[in-house]
């Protein structure tokens, strides 16, 4: 039991969920990477071997984004005010980290070009495995996948807009002695 509204979380789901889904999958590539170089080298890994990996990737991620939304689409069309709610959450959840990773990023001295991406990767929720994880656990239909399901809708936008934040933002990163430019070239 979590201790939070009674919700009974099975860690030993939430552990096999986590070595299927994120262990298993970082190991093969990691051995596979480690074999494939060695054996046909660095070269033809990243020019042969890579660029048919991101279509099988990206085509796997819609086959998952179609069946979790015609699951969840009549709830989503049935209960906007539930999505909106968790968007608003998402979104606060996903500001929220960004500005102080930002904030942190200026105090710890880091260039424009190092915090930008820092804060948005840190503002990043990673809905994918987040949606495994929910639907290992839950179940399909549960209210944790639309939850995920929600975020997965608006990670996008949501990540455009602290882009859109980072790119107005970047004179405050500005520091002629480390950067050696002129502002008006940011």
């Amino acid at each position: 039991m979590l201790g939070i509204s009674g919700i009974i979380i099975p860690w030993a789901t939430i552990a096999f969920s986590v070595a299927i889904y994120i262990c298993l999958p970082l190991l093969f590539g990691y051995f596979t990477r480690r074999w494939a170089v060695k054996q046909k080298g660095i070269e033809w890994f990243e020019a042969k071997f890579v660029p048919p990996l991101r279509t099988v990737s990206i085509v796997a991620l819609l086959i998952t984004l179609v069946v979790l939304f015609s699951l969840q689409g009549s709830v989503i069309t049935q209960l906007p005010a539930a999505v909106g709610m968790i968007a608003i959450g998402i979104f606060c959840n996903i500001l929220l980290v960004f500005v102080l990773t930002y904030i942190a990023s200026k105090f710890i001295h880091l260039s424009y070009e190092d915090a930008a991406p820092t804060a948005i990767i840190a503002g990043s929720n990673h809905f994918e495995v987040a949606v495994a994880v929910a639907t290992t656990v839950f179940g399909l239909s549960s209210g944790a996948v639309l939850a995920t399901v929600v975020g997965v809708l608006t990670e996008v936008p949501f990540m455009l807009f602290l882009v859109w934040l980072c790119r107005k933002t970047r004179v405050l990163f500005y520091n002629p002695a480390l950067v050696g430019i002129k502002p008006d070239k940011y």
